[in-house]
């Protein structure tokens, strides 16, 4: 119930303020030669920059414009306030006040215009909400091994043929010629590809000791094999 008859108090304040305010620049027009409805238009004009002035700063209140404008009409209202109050004779009104009179609506529809053609600043965008970093554990480097193809099965041994009777002139026939002539050709593929890689490695050639272990042979036949890299 208070707050409306404050509300009811604060209206009826602001109609009488409006209309004294608007009685006094009726009052100033008509002194400096405005006569019939012109009178009345100068205070209609006052009140309408005012308002515009004032709408234009609730929707923008750092608009220099604004703020200028609203003072312009605040300082002709309120010197018509002042002039009427018995410090100006009315019946003798200055020349240069009669020009600020006659000029005020050229200055009032500038101003107008201006406030109403005012662009609006557009509303800020709303800053995008950060990406959450991502919570998942980073997945350690896989290191893969290759293992080494499994050496190929190895033929049956051929019975080894029988021996000539040894005498003192003749001499043992070699054995690597034969252990030679019976490698797999895949075994020996694979046994090519590792000793390349190892000198690519290395800069040296690969031995009979590290093929045997690389392709896991017995070492005759790695002896055969290192023999035919050579």
């Amino acid at each position: 119930m208070s707050r409306t008859l404050r509300f009811d108090a604060v209206l009826i304040q602001a109609v009488i303020a409006g209309a004294l305010s608007f009685a006094h620049l009726h009052d100033l027009a008509a002194a400096a030669g405005q006569d019939g409805w012109k009178a009345w238009a100068y205070p209609v004009s006052v009140d309408l920059l005012l308002v515009a002035a004032w709408r234009r700063m609730c929707k923008n209140g750092g608009s220099r414009d604004a703020w200028l404008w609203f003072a312009i009409a605040l300082i002709a209202s309120l010197g018509a306030n002042v002039a009427t109050a018995g410090l100006l004779d009315m019946n003798d009104v200055p020349d240069w006040l009669r020009i600020l009179v006659a000029g005020w609506p050229a200055l009032a529809f500038l101003g107008g215009t201006l406030l109403a053609h005012a662009p609006t600043p557009e509303p800020e965008p709303a800053p995008e909400p950060e990406s959450e970093p991502d919570l998942e554990p980073a997945m350690p480097d896989l290191v893969v091994e290759r293992v080494p193809d499994s050496a190929p099965e190895l033929p049956p041994a051929e019975p080894a043929a029988e021996e000539a009777p040894s005498t003192p002139e003749a001499a043992p026939e070699p054995v690597l010629p034969t252990l030679a002539a019976s490698v797999p050709p895949a075994l020996l593929d694979h046994a090519r590809k590792i000793a390349d890689a190892h000198h690519v490695q290395t800069g040296a050639p690969i031995d009979a000791a590290t093929l045997r272990a690389r392709l896991g042979i017995p070492a005759p036949l790695a002896d055969s094999i290192a023999l035919q890299l050579a």
